[in-house]
């Protein structure tokens, strides 16, 4: 009777607060854009990232040194990033779908149909503190290896906040400049 109790337990589903939000732009270009994380924000993990967290990483590995892959599968990439920054909110990402992969192709539609939306980041802690009196873990500089799109981001505000919908008088109207 343990036994059995304590397998059912562990066949609970996982908890997730999510947040949705509407995708505003939709096209078959594949190109997207929003933010990975957002600087002083706490993910449901417990750990908020502070600005200038990526700024090494970004310069020592480059736009091409960060993969865009799908749910953080290294053997499922799906493009590449175009851009890579931070700003005042957090880390800027702005990325093209590589149409001539199936993965790629379905994960378009699915954010076209807004069921795919969700941003997250793949890294290893450079440095780090915890903050005894919030329990955060307090991220000051990352190793970003990969940026996934994802079904479930630990950061439930990091999120693609527009797809390419037409030519580049609607793409810049939509997107910050780089």
């Amino acid at each position: 009777m343990m036994a059995a109790a304590s397998a059912h337990r562990s066949c609970r589903p996982p908890e997730a607060k999510l947040l949705t939000e509407t995708l505003v732009r939709v096209d078959t270009a594949g190109q997207f854009e929003g933010y990975a994380s957002l600087f002083n924000i706490p993910d449901l993990g417990k750990d908020l990232v502070e600005p200038g967290a990526f700024a090494a990483s970004l310069a020592r590995r480059g736009v091409r040194g960060i993969k865009l892959l799908w749910q953080h599968d290294p053997s499922e990439p799906l493009g590449q990033w175009l851009v890579l920054r931070e700003d005042a909110r957090g880390l800027f990402v702005r990325g093209r779908l590589s149409l001539d992969v199936a993965r790629a192709r379905e994960i378009l539609a699915l954010m076209r149909d807004g069921a795919v939306d969700g941003l997250s980041i793949g890294f290893r802690t450079v440095k780090a503190r915890s903050d005894p009196r919030t329990g955060y873990r307090r991220l000051s500089e990352i190793d970003l290896w990969e940026v996934s799109l994802v079904t479930f981001p630990l950061l439930p505000q990091a999120r693609v906040s527009a797809v390419k919908t037409g030519g580049p008088s609607v793409l810049a109207k939509a997107m910050p400049a780089a």
